[in-house]
């Protein structure tokens, strides 16, 4: 099994096979991440890492989408897929030109087996996307790194979980970064 370090840039993680698109980083493996498939054999990756990558990828919703059935195909069953990206409502989000998709808990669980039949069942209208592409990502984790502000309202007690979540929902920049674990059920 095999680690891999998806859009690497700079970051290069030891024992992973660190992958870029740009050549300049000296990535292990060129490869452009929204180009398909990528090189890697299928359920060969036991652990992937996106560190501040997913975000810049897939801004037409057949890229999105492809390049989720490609964490799929990769990933070993049980696979752990840790994502970190910026909050969409921060700064670190809204700042930068090159990103083209907010990542949030809400479009991560769509991609969620359980999920969609239990919406299904349900009759909610939430997308379906575990069963329309035949993937199925479980949700893990999810961690917020908050900004200095709200961190300190909740170490002092000031914010409870619940009005820390209700801000989460409503206010700009009160969380920088969000990361997921994701596990692939195969």
């Amino acid at each position: 099994m095999v680690k891999l370090n998806l859009g690497c840039g700079q970051n290069k993680l030891d024992g992973y096979i660190n992958v870029d698109k740009y050549d300049s980083c000296a990535p292990d493996v060129v490869c452009d991440l929204e180009v398909f498939p990528w090189p890697f054999e299928d359920e060969s990756a036991d652990q992937i890492v996106l560190r501040h990558v997913l975000e810049h990828l897939g801004a037409s919703p057949d890229q999105f989408l492809s390049i989720m059935k490609e964490l799929y195909r990769v990933s070993a069953p049980g696979a752990k897929i840790l994502i970190s990206v910026p909050h969409p409502r921060s700064e670190a989000y809204e700042g930068d030109p090159t990103h083209v998709r907010p990542i949030n808990h809400a479009i991560l669980l769509l991609f969620s087996k359980k999920n969609n039949l239990k919406w299904k069942e349900a009759g909610e209208s939430n997308t379906p996307l575990a069963l329309y592409l035949d993937v199925d990502f479980d949700v893990e984790r999810v961690d917020y790194k908050l900004t200095p502000h709200w961190a300190e309202q909740v170490r002092t007690g000031k914010i409870d979980n619940s009005e820390l979540d209700f801000a989460l929902k409503t206010y700009f920049n009160v969380a920088e970064e969000i990361k997921f674990i994701l596990s692939a059920c195969k």
